[in-house]
């Protein structure tokens, strides 16, 4: 019987396969799907690792596999897989919206050790400046940017302290999908279209997506628009934009809602920003599962 919030069997049938068949040297892991419903229901409750069932086995376990896996990608790959499984269906709309949201971080997240976190050779830099916890009036806080496509399902995913800039972060964003074709082909890498708020309206930002042939729409700052009209005909026309198109950026927003439905994920209490990205990234696999199986109800 799957308990609440646990893998359901069409969820495990679409993981199952993606996942590592042992633990090396010969050692047996403990049961896949148990050690991953103990890490969703740590990601639900945020409780602390100590309180978790019995039911689940040794906490100490699930929290090694969480380490090994977040080390080694399989986390990522799951993802990638479960994103290339719906592509292939034609189900992945390729309207990005983004955004970010601040995360208050507990102050079981600060004190990290300097040595030791080093991400593995080879990994992307998921988590910059540190463990992407930045201080302000307010305390400790992380900052998450996401980008959906036009489902609101999560495609990427990127920490940073909680005082870092939105657009420095959408050129990665982008930079981080790689959907690769259930078949022969190249990845695909590019959206459609960018829906995105005025804190990415910048010159900088519209002229990198034109040259990547991505098209964009995004309400122009206030200042940019008195800055244009200051210049007379020398500022050129204003950039498109369709209010229409913007509405649907909404979806970016009601993701965070859902994420954010993870206590452990709408207070940080990890500290390492690996661990606390991992985390999301699981969740993004739930919602991913979770909407294939509504696909695939008659």
């Amino acid at each position: 019987m799957v308990g609440r919030g646990e893998l359901t069997d069409r969820a495990w049938a679409q993981i199952e396969p993606l996942l590592p068949a042992n633990g090396g040297r010969g050692r047996q892991w403990r049961d896949h799907r148990q050690v991953i419903n103990a890490i969703l229901w740590k990601l639900r409750t945020g409780a602390p690792w100590r309180d978790l069932p019995e039911r689940y086995g040794p906490w100490k376990t699930a929290h090694e596999r969480l380490r090994i896996w977040t080390a080694d990608g399989t986390w990522e790959t799951v993802l990638d897989q479960v994103v290339v499984k719906d592509d292939s269906i034609g189900a992945v709309e390729w309207t990005f919206s983004i955004d970010s949201s601040n995360v208050r971080a507990h102050q079981h997240s600060a004190g990290a050790r300097k040595k030791g976190a080093a991400p593995p050779p080879g990994s992307k830099p998921f988590a910059v400046d540190g463990e992407a916890l930045g201080r302000s009036r307010g305390g400790l806080t992380s900052k998450i940017h996401l980008a959906v496509d036009g489902r609101g399902l999560p495609m990427s995913i990127i920490c940073t302290p909680g005082q870092a800039g939105d657009n420095p972060q959408l050129l990665p964003l982008l930079d981080q999908v790689h959907v690769h074709r259930d078949g022969p082909g190249r990845p695909r890498k590019r959206p459609d279209r960018v829906l995105a708020d005025k804190a990415y309206s910048h010159p900088s930002t519209r002229r990198a997506l034109r040259e990547r042939g991505i098209a964009f729409t995004s309400p122009q700052r206030a200042d940019q628009v008195k800055h244009r009209q200051s210049r007379g005909s020398r500022g050129g026309r204003p950039p498109s934009f369709d209010p229409g198109l913007y509405a649907d950026r909404n979806v970016v927003e009601r993701c965070f809602n859902r994420l954010k439905q993870f206590r452990d994920l709408a207070t940080r209490y990890v500290k390492r920003a690996a661990y606390y990205r991992a985390g999301l990234v699981i969740a993004a696999i739930v919602l991913w599962t979770r909407t294939t199986e509504l696909q695939d109800t008659p």
